[in-house]
C-alpha cells in the first residue's frame, strides 16, 4: 500500500529562501518543535539559530569523540553540511558544543540543550545524555522545511522517567534480516528507547549460532511450511557481535531471550535426548503452546543449557539474560519418570515447584557468571529465584507481586503493550494511557518497577509488516517511558504526532493506523425492534463509503453521513478514504435482525474480563463476530459453561434459535461439547427443546466460526435458555494438555 498521511491533515507552510517567498521572515514563533517523546522542561525564546556553512562541532572530552563523529555524519548526510570537528571553541563561527559536566540531577541519561543565536550547547552528566540530546537536535533539524536550516532559540532540560525503555522483537516466528534489526535499533534510539529485547529461540525456530551444538542451526533454524517450502534463518556469531556493537553505539542494550523450559520445540527437534520422551520432534509450523518441553529430570538438559548460555554470555555484555519461563505445560513432567524422581529427590510439592527448581538452577548458574535473569511472570509460580526480575505480561499482577516481594519488574501487559494485536484492540490512545507503576504499590515498592516494553510478536507479522504494526503506537510507548506523567497529555501528544509523521517518512517508516479506521456501533430502538448502525472514523479527515447489499464499496458508493437504519439481516461493507484515496482494506460486518435484540439477558457464569466484547448485551446486539476472537464481538468463558436466559418481555411464537461460536484449538478455544436449548413461559419451568453434540471435530486446528441452531414448530415462549458445556480441560494430545479451555460465544438469534 502506498504510504500516506492517514490521520490528520497537517498544513506546513514551506518558506524558501531561494524562491519568491525569500523575503518572508522566519521567526521563532513560526518554527515547530513538537518533540516525541516530550521533554521534561522547555523554554522557547524569541530568536533563531541559523546553520552556517562553516559550523563546527566542538568537544574537549575524548570520550565524546564518537558522538562528535555521529553528529557530524548526520549533519552531512541529512543536511548536506560538511562539519569540521575541533577540540576548542572557534572565534567568530557558529558551533555545536558537546561537553560533560558533573550534574547528578541529570542522572546517566539526562541532558541540557541550549540553542542561542550564536551556538548550540549540549551538556550531560554522562555520554548517554549527550546521545539523547543529539536525538532531540536531530528531530528539530528534521522538522525544518526551509532551504536554510533555522532552529528556534530554546533551553531544554530533559531527564527520563524510567531506566528501562524497551521493545521486544520476535525474530523466531518470522526471521528478520540483520540490517532490518540494525534499522530498528536506530528507530528505537531516535525515540530515546534503550533496550532491545531480542527473542532468539522458539518452537518455530532457533536463531542464534551455538558452536558446541551445530544442529541447533542446521535443524532448529528451519521449518517446513504448510505449502512445503523451507523457511528460516539464523544469526551467526559474527552477526550477533555486529548487532550488539551497533546497538551499543546507539546506547541500546541488547537483552537476548533464550526460552526455557517451554517453547523449545526447535531445540528438541535438534537434540531430542533432552526431552522427556526422546522424540522424534519437528520444528513447529503452527503457532501456539506445545506440551513437549525440556526434561527437568535429566541432568543432560542442564548441561546443554549451561553450554548454550556460556556462549550467549560471551556474545552479550548485557547484565541481564532473559530466560522466558512462560507457557510451559506440565503434562510431560507429570508423566515422566525422571521428572517425578526429581520432584521426590528435591522434596518438591508439584510440577509448579519443579519449574521453580528449573528456573532457580539456571539463575544460580547465570549468577555465577555475573548475570541476572529476567523471566515472564510465570516464573513466580512455585517460588521466585532470588535475583530474578519479572516481566509482567498477563496483566500487571505479576509486576505487583514481584515488587511487593522486593524483586524488580518490567511491565508489558497484553492490554497496552502487545503490538501484534490489531489497533481495534490496542490503539494509540490506549497505549498512551499505560502507567507502568500500578497504583496498588507504595512509594518503596514502586521503585522496583524498572520501566516497560512494547512487544512485537511475529506469529502473523513477517518483516515487511513490522513498521505498520509498531508505528505510530511505539511513539506513545516511548513517551510513557521517557516523560514524567505531569508533562503528558494525550491531545497535546496527538498534535505533536501529526508533525512527527514527516520525520517518520524521511526515515522510511511505513507507519500504520492510530486506531480502527471504521468503527461499527449499534443502537437499539426498543419501540420498533429495529436498530441503527453508526459508522465512525477512528480519526478525523477520513470519509467512509459503504454498501448494504454485500457488494464491494468504492469511492462512488454512498458516503456515510448519518446513522443507517437496519430493519433486516444484511452484510454491510465499508471503506475509508483520505483525500479521495482508499486507506486499508474493506471493513465488513454481518447484521442479523431477530427477536432477542435489545431484550434482557442473564448469564449464570461471568465471561472473562479479558474478553467481555461490549458488555452484557453483546451477544444479542445483532452484530455478528468475525473470525478473529479479539474483535470485541466475542465473549470468552475460561473453564466455565455458557448458561444464558433471554427474556423476550412477552410470550411469542418461536420458530428458530441459533447460537454462534468460534473454535481456535491452538489458542485453547474449543466448540462447546454440547448445547441444549430450553423454552419457558414463566421463567421457572423450562422444557428442553433439543440438544446438539458433536459440533466440530476437536482436532480441527483452523480457526472456525459456526452457527448451530434448532427449528421449532408451534412453540410459544417468553424465556429462552441456552446451555453450552465447556470442554473444561485440553485433551492429552493438545500442547496445553490439562489446561483450562475456552468457549467463545457471539450472537444468540431468536426468530
Amino acid at each position: 500500500m502506498k504510504k500516506m498521511r492517514v490521520f490528520a491533515i497537517v498544513l506546513i507552510i514551506a518558506v524558501s529562501f531561494a524562491g519568491c517567498n525569500s523575503q518572508k521572515k522566519i521567526t521563532s514563533e513560526n518554527l515547530k518543535i513538537d518533540l516525541v517523546p516530550q521533554v521534561s522542561d522547555l523554554t522557547k525564546k524569541s530568536g533563531t539559530f541559523s546553520f552556517d556553512e562553516k559550523i563546527v562541532v566542538v568537544s574537549e572530552n575524548e570520550e565524546l569523540l564518537d558522538l562528535q563523529d555521529y553528529l557530524s555524519k548526520f549533519l552531512f548526510e541529512e543536511c548536506n553540511k560538511n562539519v569540521a570537528i575541533v577540540s576548542k571553541k572557534p572565534d567568530g563561527l557558529p558551533f555545536i558544543h558537546l561537553f560533560l559536566k558533573k550534574n547528578a540531577q541529570l542522572g546517566n541519561e539526562g541532558y541540557t540543550l541550549e540553542i542561542s543565536d550564536k551556538y548550540i550547547e549540549l551538556s550531560a552528566h554522562e555520554p548517554a545524555g549527550i546521545f539523547y540530546g543529539i536525538q532531540t537536535l536531530k528531530q528539530l533539524v528534521a522538522t525544518n522545511n526551509h532551504a536554510k536550516i533555522i532552529l528556534p532559540q530554546l533551553l531544554i532540560t530533559d531527564i527520563p522517567k524510567f531506566p528501562w525503555r524497551g521493545m521486544l522483537l520476535d525474530c523466531c516466528r518470522h526471521f528478520m534480516e540483520k540490517e532490518f534489526v540494525k534499522r530498528y535499533i536506530d528507530l528505537l534510539a531516535y525515540h530515546k528507547m534503550n533496550r532491545l529485547h531480542w527473542h532468539l529461540t522458539e518452537d518455530q525456530g532457533w536463531r542464534i549460532e551455538i558452536e558446541k551444538y551445530p544442529k541447533l542451526t542446521e535443524i532448529g533454524a528451519w521449518r517446513n511450511e504448510v505449502d512445503g517450502k523451507k523457511y528460516g534463518g539464523f544469526y551467526s556469531k559474527e552477526d550477533v557481535k555486529e548487532i550488539v556493537e551497533y546497538a551499543a553505539s546507539r546506547y541500546i542494550t541488547v537483552v537476548p531471550e533464550i526460552e526455557l523450559p517451554g517453547h523449545s520445540s526447535a531445540a528438541l527437534a535438534s537434540y531430542p535426548e533432552i526431552s522427556c520422551t526422546g522424540g522424534p520432534f519437528q520444528v513447529e509450523t503452527n503457532w501456539g503452546v506445545f506440551k513437549d518441553i525440556y526434561c527437568a529430570g535429566n541432568d543432560n538438559t542442564f548441561a546443554f543449557l549451561q553450554d548454550v548460555l556460556d556462549e550467549v554470555c560471551e556474545l552479550f555484555p548485557s547484565e541481564y539474560i532473559h530466560i522466558g519461563g512462560d507457557e510451559a505445560p506440565k503434562y510431560r513432567w507429570e508423566n515422566c519418570e525422571k521428572c517425578q524422581k526429581r520432584i521426590e529427590d528435591e522434596k518438591l510439592h508439584d510440577e509448579h515447584e519443579l519449574q521453580s527448581y528449573f528456573i532457580k538452577r539456571i539463575e544460580k548458574y547465570l549468577s555465577s557468571k555475573g548475570k541476572k535473569i529476567i523471566g515472564w511472570d510465570e516464573i513466580l509460580e512455585g517460588g521466585l529465584a532470588p535475583g530474578a526480575t519479572v516481566q509482567s505480561w498477563r496483566g500487571i499482577e505479576g509486576g505487583i507481586e514481584a515488587a511487593r516481594t522486593g524483586h524488580d519488574a518490567i511491565m508489558s501487559p497484553t492490554s497496552h503493550a502487545y503490538f501484534d494485536y490489531d489497533v481495534k484492540t490496542t490503539d494509540l490512545e490506549k497505549v498512551y494511557s499505560f502507567d507502568p507503576i500500578p497504583e496498588e504499590l507504595n512509594e518503596t515498592e514502586a521503585k522496583h518497577i524498572l520501566g516497560g516494553e512494547c512487544n512485537m510478536w511475529t506469529e502473523r507479522a513477517p518483516q515487511e509488516t513490522i513498521d505498520n504494526k509498531v508505528f505510530p503506537r511505539i511513539l506513545a510507548m516511548a513517551e510513557v517511558l521517557w516523560t514524567y506523567p505531569q508533562n503528558r497529555n494525550y491531545e497535546e501528544f496527538h498534535n505533536r504526532v501529526q508533525t512527527h509523521y514527516d520525520r517518520l517518512e524521511k526515515l522510511g517508516v511505513n507507519y500504520g493506523f492510530e486506531s480502527q479506521p471504521v468503527i461499527f456501533k449499534t443502537e437499539i430502538d426498543l419501540n420498533t425492534g429495529n436498530y441503527k448502525l453508526i459508522l465512525s472514523s477512528g480519526k478525523q479527515k477520513l470519509d467512509i463509503h459503504f454498501t448494504i447489499d454485500g457488494s464491494e464499496p468504492n469511492e462512488n458508493s454512498e458516503k456515510y453521513s448519518q446513522a443507517i437504519l437496519i430493519d433486516k439481516t444484511c452484510k454491510i461493507k465499508a471503506i475509508a478514504l483520505h483525500d479521495g484515496k482508499r486507506i486499508g482494506n474493506i471493513f465488513e460486518r454481518k447484521f442479523t435482525k431477530h427477536k432477542a435484540i435489545g431484550k434482557k439477558i442473564i448469564l449464570k457464569n461471568q465471561y472473562s474480563k479479558n474478553y467481555p466484547a461490549n458488555g452484557e448485551n453483546s451477544i444479542i446486539d445483532g452484530l455478528k463476530g468475525t473470525n478473529e476472537y479479539r474483535d470485541k464481538l466475542w465473549q470468552g468463558f475460561e473453564g466455565e459453561d455458557l448458561e444464558a436466559i433471554i427474556d423476550l418481555n412477552e410470550t411469542m411464537k418461536i420458530s428458530e434459535i441459533k447460537l454462534g461460536f468460534l473454535q481456535s484449538v491452538p489458542s485453547w478455544i474449543f466448540a462447546p461439547t454440547k448445547v441444549s436449548f430450553y423454552t419457558s413461559s414463566n421463567g421457572k419451568d423450562y422444557e428442553k427443546a433439543e440438544e446438539i453434540t458433536d459440533i466440530l471435530p476437536e482436532k480441527l486446528m483452523k480457526t472456525t466460526t459456526k452457527d448451530i441452531g434448532i427449528k421449532l414448530d408451534n412453540t410459544k415462549a417468553q424465556f429462552i435458555k441456552i446451555v453450552g458445556l465447556n470442554k473444561q480441560k485440553c485433551p492429552d494430545w493438545h500442547p496445553g494438555a490439562g489446561g483450562k479451555t475456552w468457549i467463545f460465544i457471539d450472537e444468540i438469534e431468536i426468530y
